[in-house]
């Protein structure tokens, strides 16, 4: 029998158990401070600046790196790419708990969620954009829940529960794939708004479609680095399949990733273009474009293409962990570094330690539940009572 696919021994005080520990306990204590004694409390925010990095990071980057779900599944089963069929169930969880942590994150921006449903369910203003991400996410954030929980049933034997979901699979995925689109774009939408505010590198009327874009790519690096992960740290409960087909997918998003990647590259010039703003690339904020631009999206885009030609899955590993702090830097400099970028230094926003480490507590509880499930969960393998299905 391999050795490497024991089960490792329990043990309690690991370093990750004890670092995790200590960040919960902390984002604890932080989640009190923040709902008994306010915003002002744990923030640097204010009526100049009333979006933060609860906002850019928990909510823009969560949605976007949580894209994985919507695109795996449209290429296994709309586009009948059957060999991406292995990493489904890890890019629907993935999915649904970064959703699920966006949704809890915006309860710390809010201050009240018990009225977080308000928009969805007791809005008049249905030409909002906000109502339209509201209501988008809401009903993805249920497309996901159901998509997953065929595993769930399997692992509590709702046999016959579970076999009805599945037949479900191609609407759900369909209906999937329509939301994520509708919301991703509108989240660029949402600083269509604001032209005096962000800066003219970074503002376009194609936001909504540099978004939609982005997701894709975004989605597909992070099942890429998600699989990287789970390949280090729980290959003890991959089966023979996962273990030989995991590289076969690394490589075939890696090659759409390049393609959807160049595009993007491409488009984002044209949009540079079209705003006739060649002149800001001649200042710092230029330089600051120019690196996202160049370092976070074409450079990547070449490292997948070279990556996936060459089958070396250690380039393409890098690739992904690139692009996915490349989607990071983009959804925070839209929504934070060259927001009210105008203002003097004095008068602009940086986040407080309070506010980067609940951050950090909403990611690290995201992990555990990710590592509960899937050590339990007929995730990275396949229950052994339903492999003729």
């Amino acid at each position: 029998m391999d050795l490497d696919n024991q089960i490792p021994e329990n043990k309690k005080f690991t370093v990750f158990n004890v670092v995790t520990g200590i960040i919960l306990a902390g984002g604890l204590v932080l989640t009190v401070l923040r709902f008994t004694m306010g915003l002002g409390t744990v923030t640097n925010l204010d009526n100049t600046n009333p979006w933060g990095i609860w906002i850019g990071f928990d909510l823009l980057c969560g949605v976007a790196l949580a894209a994985g779900g919507y695109v795996t599944s449209a290429s296994c089963y709309i586009f009948g790419l059957k060999r991406f069929h292995l990493a489904v169930r890890p890019a629907i969880l993935t999915a649904f708990l970064g959703y699920a942590l966006v949704v809890l994150a915006l309860h710390y921006d809010v201050g009240r969620p018990w009225r977080l449903p308000y928009p969805v369910f007791y809005s008049q203003g249905t030409s909002s954009l906000l109502f339209e991400v509201g209501l988008c996410v809401f009903l993805y954030l249920t497309v996901l829940l159901i998509e997953y929980s065929p595993a769930a049933m399997e692992w509590l034997g709702f046999k016959k529960l579970r076999n009805w979901v599945v037949k479900l699979t191609l609407l759900l995925t369909i209906f999937g794939v329509i939301l994520s689109t509708l919301h991703q774009s509108s989240l660029g939408a949402l600083f269509m708004i604001v032209p005096s505010k962000l800066h003219p590198l970074w503002y376009s009327s194609y936001l909504p479609v540099y978004f939609f874009i982005s997701s894709m790519f975004a989605g597909m690096s992070m099942v890429i680095f998600e699989g990287s992960l789970a390949h280090r740290y729980l290959k003890y409960k991959m089966d023979e399949t996962h273990l030989k087909e995991s590289s076969g997918v690394a490589f075939g998003f890696a090659k759409a990733a390049s393609l959807v990647m160049m595009g993007y590259f491409f488009i984002k010039i044209i949009g540079l273009s079209i705003g006739n703003n060649w002149h800001y690339l001649f200042t710092s904020w230029g330089l600051w474009f120019l690196l996202e631009l160049i370092g976070f999206v074409l450079f990547p885009a070449i490292l997948y293409a070279v990556g996936s030609r060459e089958k070396n899955l250690v380039l393409v590993r890098l690739a992904a962990i690139w692009t996915v702090l490349g989607i990071m830097l983009n959804r925070l400099n839209i929504s934070v570094v060259a927001f009210n970028w105008h203002l003097p230094s004095a008068q602009r926003y940086y986040p407080s330690f309070m506010e980067i480490a609940t951050s950090v507590f909403i990611v690290t509880l995201g992990i555990v539940v990710y590592k509960f499930i899937v050590t339990r969960m007929p995730i990275l393998h396949e229950h052994p009572d339903y492999k003729a299905h």
